[in-house]
């Protein structure tokens, strides 16, 4: 193990080793970039996991945090609060969906879309409670999340496992069809699983799961934690396939950098009663005056064919290199894409990047994964691409 680098007043052998990271601690953020303690630069193609939409420390979310934080940090969810209203109203306007439950991450808000559709089938499918999600699919790390989630071995992690989830393939409709039963109250899915490697779920798939749900009077819940608030060109993903959802979940970009997450429902599935739901921290005015800022900068319709034209770019200049070095396909949509490699080592290519000052992902040996921010622009793709081919063995 590498000896993690000292940082004054801290001992990092005191955070909890959840997962393996690079000796480096970083210090500043600005854009696309970041900096470590000893001043290196690095070129962020990873932005928290498609969290910072905006880049790191965007003016807007500064202005926003410090402008709300002079007036009210916290006044408890027992009260509304302002920022709390007019985030829920965006959400709802822009979303078609009528009702908002403000949370804190994409795991909170994926727990509760759990619970809602159980409570939906309970009341209006005879107690029906299962749910049909999506082989490599990925909805968060609380217990029930990790059972919906089709990471293969995580029904061993800690057993034992919520029941209830049956997964089928992404992509085939006969087996939803198949799986959809007496006892079943919903569909759940990412329309792009992230960290499956970036695979989609087509737009015709998509449409035929609407049609199929509403045919078999179940939900139809999609998970838009990576896919929401701009990332893939719309401020939803499900946009793209000229459909609404009965539910649907967000969270990283929403927040653009602060924890922040919603649950977003139709008036018809929302059906909580008082107590079913609720959170200390959920819809605070600090982060809601935060989630505020970002939907009104990304669902402008200039920045989100901002989005488009630079996704297209970042999607060609992939597939050149691709060419160039003998790989195989670049999958994804807007700025959530993913390069399959070849005989290739995906967690080594991004270690040698990092050395490089590139931060890119590994979601799979075999997959490179491309989360810029929103805000990126087109000589900063340049520039990754060039790190990026220096970076291969």
């Amino acid at each position: 193990m590498i000896a993690a680098p000292a940082v004054a007043g801290a001992d990092l052998r005191t955070i909890m080793p959840v997962t393996s990271r690079p000796p480096v601690v970083m210090v500043r953020g600005e854009g696309s970039w970041l900096w470590d303690q000893e001043g290196k630069r690095y070129l962020d193609f990873v932005q928290g996991w498609a969290v910072n939409c905006l880049g790191h420390c965007p003016a807007v979310i500064r202005a926003a945090l410090a402008e709300q934080a002079e007036r009210l940090i916290n006044c408890s969810p027992a009260y509304y609060n302002a920022p709390m209203a007019r985030l829920a109203t965006l959400i709802a306007e822009t979303s078609g969906l009528g009702q908002v439950f403000l949370c804190n991450s994409g795991a909170e808000a994926n727990e509760g879309a759990i619970k809602l559709a159980r409570k939906w089938g309970r009341r209006h499918r005879g107690g029906a409670f299962e749910i049909v999600c999506m082989d490599h699919g990925f909805h968060g790390r609380t217990l029930a999340t990790m059972a919906a989630s089709g990471k293969p071995g995580w029904d061993a992690i800690f057993p034992p496992v919520v029941p209830g989830f049956h997964k089928v393939p992404l992509g085939d409709i006969d087996a939803v069809a198949k799986a959809i039963g007496p006892a079943t109250t919903a569909v759940m899915l990412e329309p792009i699983q992230g960290e499956a490697g970036v695979l989609p779920a087509s737009d015709d798939y998509l449409r035929e799961l609407r049609a199929l749900t509403r045919e078999r009077g179940v939900l139809l819940i999609l998970d838009e934690i990576q896919t929401g608030v701009g990332r893939t060109g719309r401020l939803y993903h499900y946009e793209h396939a000229g459909v609404v959802p009965d539910i649907v979940t967000l969270g990283k970009g929403l927040g653009a950098g602060v924890p922040l997450a919603a649950l977003v429902a139709s008036d018809a599935a929302s059906c909580f009663e008082f107590g079913d739901q609720g959170g200390t921290f959920g819809g605070n005015p600090l982060m809601a005056a935060v989630g505020v800022a970002v939907l009104e900068t990304v669902r402008e319709p200039d920045f989100l064919h901002g989005v488009t034209v630079k996704g297209q770019y970042l999607a060609r200049r992939l597939a050149e290199l691709s060419a160039e070095l003998g790989h195989a396909e670049v999958r994804g949509r807007g700025l959530l894409l993913a390069l399959e490699l070849v005989d290739t080592d995906a967690v080594k290519v991004a270690r040698s990047a990092m050395d490089r000052g590139l931060l890119v992902n590994a979601p799979r040996p075999t997959s490179l994964r491309f989360m810029p921010s929103l805000t990126v622009s087109m000589d900063e793709i340049d520039q990754m691409v060039d790190l990026l081919r220096a970076s291969f063995p």
